[in-house]
């Protein structure tokens, strides 16, 4: 067996060994990705443009979850951290072709780095206490500073007090400027700060956020405690970068910090380093052997606008190619759904004041709509603006920009790939199934059991007009749609969907009084084609002997739909 050398040497190798590709899900400690031989896309020259090219003291990046930033920010603690040998992980990458900058900045400087992404609960004390948890974990990882006699006593009682999780409420706003000082009293170097995840807490409290209890204002105050006595006029501060989904209104958060600037979705500064483009892409699938998948990524994870760059879902590629690695007929999933909370969606999409039904569905039929953005925001005011709930979902990665090359506070808007528009289908579904009337869902299922196909189709109709259809009205928009509406009336619902080929569409069982419906549905092409559609769909019922399977039952009543756009025509098997 060939030993290689330097992890480079393997990685170069990567596109001749197929069997041996290795792709890191989840992981995001880049030591740990680099030492396990990972496939790793480069995204190092991050380092060389934010300290050589910008000066920023503070600097800001936001995107939405999944899209690398934790990564980016393990690379940065890699690379400048004194208490680290990193020469052997950056081998090979870009950063290292800067050698007089690497020299001066490579393992030099103290790193403070916290990430809050678990400071978060549904009450204000439980979210509190994890905070305290998180900050006491970063404590344990330097806890030999508090024994340096260059420290001064005042802070090492404080830093026992963090670390034991006992500490005061001005104990814990004044956490990371204590151990930046701590920091720079040891190595006599100002600190580099990272914190990632940074609105974590803010985002969790906005949501749990109570007249009662003031759960938000609460976690504001700590978050802009902690920020502030951190960045403004922190004399142990030689830079901060921070990451987090949002940006805060500077105002907010921010207050006072000087030489701050922001990078998000909609900036060409950095647009490039966070999410991977089709370039890497290519790479990638060379190097795992499945360049023939390429059609099936793009369609689903690609299609994100940032800045003036084009770019790949990272977790959604990298979890697909895993699962290639095993399968390799492996069918493209929804990885990224279960990551983030969805609920901005269907809170959006049920504000009936804002009248956004018209531009979902222009979005969900594969249009672009205009729309005026921001990405200053506050999460107190996220709901308060049609303008403000928009910007959220372009900045969270549920919509994206349609031109890549547009400026300006409007822009044209779209939902970027498949795995986003099947969110959007299920948030659309689940809307339906909440708000459906009752009363028409009753006048409905009456129709149905009393054989009055032409008043069933004026209400199958009716309901269609109240929800959003998508995917040009596609035939499994359809059925999700009937199936949805007959949902809690009591009866037993199957769909062919959730059981296989060789079944009806719609199968409704009414046990108690030995009664059933059997409903195939169809997508006319044409208004012209409903009547010939129905026809069709209750032949197949017939030809199929879907009824058959229905033994004991005293009445079977079988139905063929078809569909054009928002339009139903019900027709009834005449036996």
């Amino acid at each position: 067996m060939e030993v290689f050398e330097s992890i480079d040497e393997l990685s170069l190798l990567k596109g001749d060994l197929h069997m041996g590709f290795a792709v890191g899900v989840g992981e995001a400690d880049f030591a740990a990705l680099r030492k396990e031989n990972a496939y790793y896309v480069d995204k190092t020259e991050i380092i060389y443009e934010l300290v050589h090219d910008t000066k920023n003291k503070v600097t800001l990046f936001t995107r939405p979850r999944r899209f690398g930033k934790t990564l980016m920010m393990s690379m940065m603690e890699n690379f400048f951290s004194i208490r680290k040998d990193s020469t052997q992980i950056f081998e090979g990458l870009d950063i290292i072709e800067h050698g007089d900058f690497c020299k001066d900045w490579m393992n030099q400087y103290p790193v403070l780095f916290i990430s809050f992404k678990d400071a978060e609960g549904d009450e204000f004390d439980v979210a509190y206490a994890k905070l305290k948890n998180v900050i006491a974990d970063v404590c344990k990882g330097i806890s030999d500073i508090g024994l340096e006699k260059k420290v001064n006593a005042f802070d090492v009682d404080i830093f026992n007090r963090l670390q034991a999780q006992t500490g005061t409420d001005t104990d814990v706003q004044n956490s990371l400027k204590t151990l930046m000082r701590m920091l720079n009293a040891v190595y006599g170097k100002k600190v580099i700060l990272l914190i990632d995840e940074y609105d974590v807490p803010l985002a969790k409290a906005s949501e749990k956020d109570t007249a009662k209890n003031h759960y938000y204002t609460k976690m504001l105050d700590v978050i802009k405690g902690i920020m502030s006595t951190a960045l403004k006029d922190n004399e142990f501060l030689q830079f901060a970068v921070i990451t987090g989904c949002l940006r805060i209104a500077k105002e907010s958060i921010f207050t006072g910090t000087n030489n701050f600037a922001s990078y998000s979705v909609l900036d060409r500064n950095f647009s490039e380093y966070f999410g991977f483009t089709d370039e890497e892409i290519d790479q990638m699938l060379v190097a795992a052997g499945r360049t023939e998948r390429k059609n099936t990524i793009k369609e689903w994870y690609d299609g994100y606008v940032f800045g003036n760059n084009f770019v790949y879902g990272p977790w959604d590629v990298i979890n697909f190619l895993s699962e290639l690695r095993k399968y390799p007929d492996a069918r493209p999933k929804n990885y990224w759904k279960n990551t983030s909370h969805n609920g901005i969606l269907l809170t959006f999409v049920k504000r009936t004041d804002f009248k956004v039904k018209g531009k979902f569905e222009i979005l969900m039929n594969s249009g672009t709509i205009m729309q005026t953005i921001t990405d200053e925001l506050t999460y107190d005011t996220l709901h308060s603006s049609e303008d403000n709930l928009w910007s959220v979902l372009l900045m969270t990665g549920y919509i994206t920009k349609a031109d890549a090359g547009e400026e300006g506070e409007t822009v044209s808007l779209k939902i970027p790939n498949r795995e986003i528009a099947s969110i959007f289908e299920d948030t659309v579904v689940k809307l339906f199934k909440e708000t459906i009337d009752t009363n028409m869902q009753k006048s409905m299922m009456e129709a149905f059991w009393n054989k009055d196909a032409e008043e069933a189709g004026r209400i199958v109709s009716e309901l269609l007009w109240r929800t959003i259809s998508y995917n040009d009205y596609h035939e499994d928009y359809y059925h999700a749609f009937l199936a949805g509406a007959f949902v809690g009336m009591g009866y037993e619902v199957e769909s062919n969907k959730e059981k296989g080929l060789g079944r009806p569409d719609i199968q409704l069982k009414d046990e108690d009084n030995r009664r059933a419906i059997i409903i195939e549905a169809k997508k006319s092409e044409r208004q012209a084609d409903l009547d010939k559609d129905c026809d069709e769909a209750i032949r197949q019922i017939v030809t199929e002997k879907y009824a058959e399977g229905l033994y004991g039952y005293e009445q079977i009543l079988c139905y063929g739909i078809a569909f054009f756009q928002k339009q139903a025509r019900v027709k009834i098997l005449i036996k």
